[in-house]
């Protein structure tokens, strides 16, 4: 058998910054009785637009803060950032939660509540306007649904880059089109 060391656990944890978006104690009845259990939100993020969102039960607080976290992990996605802010305004709905995320000049920070200001800080976007169009106060729909709207999020062209009229900017020539300008 191989012995586990916890190495894993170190290097996610050197990796990306993460934050606890909400953390509810829940109970399943049965015939037996109640059985309590702890749910878990938590977001990680390398600030350097990837950003994942794990929710996971545990017996304790300590592990199922620990399974989201792994969840999380393994649920990353690649956020187009450009320039601190994103590409286009995107409208996302997930169960009765509603978003409306739009980008904003360099300099007006993020203007959003909640769970999609953490979400889109430990993202990298720097420059950004949320607004939840429902009226549900769940974080954990809300903490969704702002994922949900990132990975609608697409790489669009800019003047620069476009040599055919129906052509699509790729990662590669984005990061190109941003690098720092060297000056001689």
């Amino acid at each position: 058998m191989f012995k586990k060391t916890g190495r894993t656990k170190e290097k996610i944890e050197k990796l990306f910054d993460s934050k606890s978006i909400d953390l509810a104690r829940v109970t399943r009845v049965t015939g037996g009785g109640k059985k309590m259990s702890f749910r878990a939100t938590v977001v990680i993020g390398d600030r350097k637009g990837k950003v994942g969102i794990g929710v996971q039960k545990g017996k304790d607080v300590a592990q199922a803060m620990d399974k989201a976290t792994r969840a999380a992990k393994k649920r990353m996605i690649t956020v187009p950032v450009i320039s601190g802010t994103i590409p286009h305004e995107v409208y996302a709905k997930v169960g009765s939660s509603k978003i409306l995320i739009k980008p904003q000049i360099k300099g007006r920070g993020i203007v959003a509540g909640g769970a999609a200001r953490a979400i889109f800080n430990l993202a990298g976007i720097k420059n950004i306007t949320a607004k939840y169009i429902s009226t549900t106060k769940n974080k954990l729909n809300n903490a969704l649904v702002a994922f949900e709207a990132l990975k609608k999020l697409k790489y669009m062209p800019s003047t620069s880059n476009v040599n055919k009229e129906n052509a699509v900017a790729t990662p590669e020539t984005v990061a190109k089109e941003n690098a720092p300008v060297e000056q001689q």
